[in-house]
């Protein structure tokens, strides 16, 4: 199964929205096998927004970013990172569809709730840069076959 990297930024942790984006990631079937609070640092966000370091905007950015803890997550499912994408929305909440996590729960373009990787191969690099390795659980819930048909998996 596919693997995801998922942020939930300050604006979710100081809203207190955690519980209800959880809620929602596992009830479309993502399975959790990896999750943490961490504070960010400079460092950490300069890595991973290399390609923003130079924008003029990213002093803002990276403040925003550690204003409080974020809470990391790693999510698995088939075709995840699709999946999580289409369920955070577009990077503007105010143009984000209702029904995603950004448009219901978001007004900005930069307090925009959530990071999810982009890619399968930015997930697999994001993930490693968040997570230790025996910080990620490969188990399997029992639901499974009432998540997915069998000619799925």
């Amino acid at each position: 199964m596919e693997k995801t990297l998922v942020l939930l930024k300050p604006s979710c942790v100081d809203r207190g929205l955690i519980g209800e984006v959880v809620n929602r990631l596992e009830k479309k079937g993502l399975i959790i096998c990896g999750m943490k609070m961490i504070q960010l640092d400079e460092k950490i966000l300069r890595e991973h927004y290399a390609h923003l370091v130079d924008r003029p905007f990213f002093p803002v950015l990276a403040a925003g970013m550690m204003a409080t803890p974020v809470v990391a997550m790693c999510l698995k499912g088939l075709d995840a990172v699709e999946v999580v994408r289409k369920l955070t929305g577009s990077t503007n909440g105010r143009k984000a569809d209702p029904g995603t996590i950004r448009g219901d729960l978001s007004m900005s373009g930069s307090q925009n709730i959530i990071h999810a990787s982009d890619s399968p191969e930015n997930a697999e690099i994001e993930i490693k840069r968040f997570f230790r390795p025996e910080e990620i659980f490969d188990y399997m819930p029992a639901y499974l076959k009432f998540l997915y048909s069998e000619d799925e998996l």
